[in-house]
């Protein structure tokens, strides 16, 4: 190592994992408070009590931090779910998503709108959140096959991850209810597993 990169390193001690989980809630915090288009990264920092410059050395902008407080504080962590059935593990889904239903559906709508305006937004969403959270839930269907209790992936899953967020965001606006706990777990039962278990 240079000189010049050890001095770097003592002048920057390395961000602890905690901490950054304090700047990503700090982040939504002020998401849920303004809008995208009013959140700025000294909102963020007077939030959290640090510099802009610690949110710079972390997130090249304001999008991909938000991408990141997003895929960061998700209640839900389907990489992590393994029940030994499919209903078991879909069923956990509903349970962790529900109690952040009420909160969480005004926050995901009006990021909606930003993320169809702002093309950064978009990318930063798309390879933060949406990607990966995607592939963690395929994951839950190809357990299932890995396990015998699917031949084969039914052709369903390609539309999991979207009707599970849709109806989350249209229960409100069509019910004026939230999605919570028990509408999602009679979603599972009575959409999301006959749909893939018809394969």
């Amino acid at each position: 190592m240079s000189r010049a990169n050890g001095d770097e390193a003592i002048r920057r001690p390395r961000m602890t994992p905690e901490r950054e989980a304090e700047l990503l809630v700090a982040t939504i915090d002020v998401l849920r408070e303004v809008s995208y288009d009013e959140l700025s990264m000294d909102l963020v920092a007077a939030r959290a009590r640090c510099s802009k410059a610690t949110l710079y050395r972390l997130w090249p902008g304001k999008p991909q931090m938000v991408a990141a407080a997003l895929y960061g504080t998700r209640p839900m962590r389907p990489e992590e779910i393994d029940t030994g059935t499919l209903r078991g593990d879909l069923l956990a889904i509903a349970e962790l998503l529900g109690p952040h239903a009420e909160k969480d559906a005004p926050l995901f709508a009006a990021l909606g709108h930003a993320v169809l305006t702002d093309e950064n937004l978009a990318d930063a969403v798309r390879e933060t959140l949406v990607e990966p959270w995607f592939a963690d839930l395929v994951g839950v269907v190809d357990r299932a096959v890995e396990r015998g209790e699917l031949s084969r992936r039914p052709a369903a899953t390609d539309f999991l991850p979207q009707t599970l967020l849709s109806v989350m965001l249209t229960r409100p606006m069509l019910e004026r209810l939230p999605a919570d706990t028990d509408y999602l777990t009679r979603y599972v039962d009575h959409a999301l597993l006959p749909a893939l278990l018809h394969t």
